[in-house]
């Protein structure tokens, strides 16, 4: 399995249980929504599945290796995580800075770097900003950006939460595309865009009171109307 998570339970104190009994796995292959309504522990599961939280009790392995303080980063060099506010991960002075950061990081040389880095503006439209800062760009731009900057680690698991927030149907459509066109072992998507989730992945997960109340195909799931309203997910809004 590429992401096996078992029995996994967090909490703040004992009477405000974020998350509870949660077991899942993600094979090969597997494109997966993590899908609730808003205060379901999304982005908090999101965080434990990389040791940016630790659970209170059970078990998370990725690519086989148990997610805990001593492996963090070798956990991390599997995956690659993007967070809600794409601001968080574009620091550099120019976006191809941004890009070539990581590889240069892991030891790549920076002619290497730097042509992996225009490959990936390229590939997301946005060559013509290589010498801008972040602060330049739109906010589709900089989701992009940002998601380039993750992609030029080439994870083999790739987990972002909320990616679409704050984009228009075009940019929408362009973070769909890149996302259909990634070759990575699995990606897991956590996000409140129904429509969009249902291009870009097939299996949905979803979580209720801090459970998973879920787990199949997401096209049934999205045609049950009266299902998505008792979990808090009116499809038509």
């Amino acid at each position: 399995m590429v992401i096996s998570v078992d029995n996994l339970v967090y909490y703040y104190t004992k009477n405000n249980y974020i998350l509870s009994d949660i077991t899942f796995n993600v094979k090969d292959g597997d494109r997966v929504a993590l899908i609730g309504a808003t205060g379901s522990g999304k982005s908090t599961l999101l965080e434990n599945l990389i040791g940016l939280k630790q659970p209170k009790s059970g078990k998370i392995l990725i690519n086989n290796i148990h997610v805990e303080d001593k492996n963090l980063v070798q956990v991390r060099r599997y995956v690659g995580f993007g967070f809600q506010d794409a601001n968080d991960q574009l620091f550099m002075p120019t976006i191809l800075e941004d890009i070539t950061f990581g590889p240069r990081n892991y030891g790549v040389s920076r002619a290497e770097a730097t042509d992996k880095a225009r490959f990936l503006l390229a590939e997301f439209g946005l060559e013509a900003y290589a010498n801008r800062s972040a602060h330049e760009l739109s906010g589709g731009q900089r989701r992009l950006a940002a998601l380039a900057a993750i992609l030029a680690l080439e994870p083999d698991i790739l987990i972002l939460d909320e990616p679409t927030t704050g984009l228009d149907p075009a940019w929408r459509r362009k973070l769909a595309q890149v996302l259909l066109n990634w070759l990575g072992k699995a990606l897991l998507v956590a996000s409140h865009d129904l429509h969009w989730l249902a291009r870009v992945t097939k299996r949905a997960l979803v979580l209720h009171e801090g459970k998973i109340a879920i787990d199949g195909e997401i096209q049934p799931l999205l045609q049950d109307a009266q299902t998505l309203e008792n979990l808090g997910l009116p499809v038509d809004w």
